[in-house]
């Protein structure tokens, strides 16, 4: 199928481009999980604030250290500054991260019992939390669906597959949240990130091993 009837095609049914796109990608990635490595919430959530500007290889590799020495909130929040920034240096804006660490820690230790919220109103007082983080939290930890993560795999292959023309993640997200099914939206953003990962790199994408090329509107093949 050409690029400009795929472009066609979608501008008939966006949302059954949708459907099928998580039907294709589950087939493709059936053991597809939350790529950062944590046992609870709490881990998570540093893991996902972590992951700003940085891969999840490298959070993974920092992490466990870091919980080691700093397994709660309450233990995170009463860290020295120069020991949290030492030991997650390798990924990157470590002063501010460490910032973000301590203040969210301080504040899950002071208003919220020692747990990390439950609802996204909540999880964004936290600092360093913003939508996205929040939203991994909620799916992830939590199986909540409260909106669709979107990181730059997201953005990436939304744009390439036709399903938005914006740029903004939150405007992106909205866009997904009227196309993707509800009961779809966890699973959404990790079929994607295994897909950018292994098929559609933002430098050259696979288009001629990828199972979505024959309605991508992006594909060469």
């Amino acid at each position: 199928m050409s690029a400009k009837k795929a472009q066609r095609i979608l501008k008939k049914d966006k949302p059954a481009w949708a459907r099928t796109i998580v039907k294709r990608l589950r087939e493709e990635y059936p053991d597809f999980e939350c790529a950062l490595t944590h046992r609870n919430a709490f881990e998570l959530t540093v893991a996902t604030i972590l992951s700003a500007q940085c891969t999840d290889e490298m959070v993974n590799k920092v992490t466990p250290a870091l919980f080691r020495k700093f397994p709660t909130p309450q233990a995170l929040a009463k860290a020295r500054t120069p020991t949290v920034e030492k030991l997650i240096h390798p990924t990157g804006f470590f002063r501010q991260k460490t910032k973000s660490l301590k203040g969210m820690a301080q504040k899950v230790s002071e208003d919220f019992g020692g747990e990390i919220p439950q609802t996204m109103a909540e999880l964004l007082t936290l600092h360093g939390v913003a939508r996205k983080t929040a939203n991994v939290v909620l799916g992830v930890a939590y199986g909540r669906a409260e909106g669709v993560v979107v990181d730059t795999h997201v953005k990436r292959l939304s744009g390439r597959l036709g399903l938005t023309k914006q740029t903004d993640p939150k405007k992106i997200e909205q866009d997904l949240m009227k196309l993707v099914p509800g009961e779809d939206w966890i699973d959404w953003s990790h079929l994607q990130i295994w897909h950018g990962r292994k098929v559609c790199s933002a430098r050259k994408p696979a288009c001629d091993r990828c199972v979505l090329n024959d309605r991508c509107p992006s594909s060469t093949v």
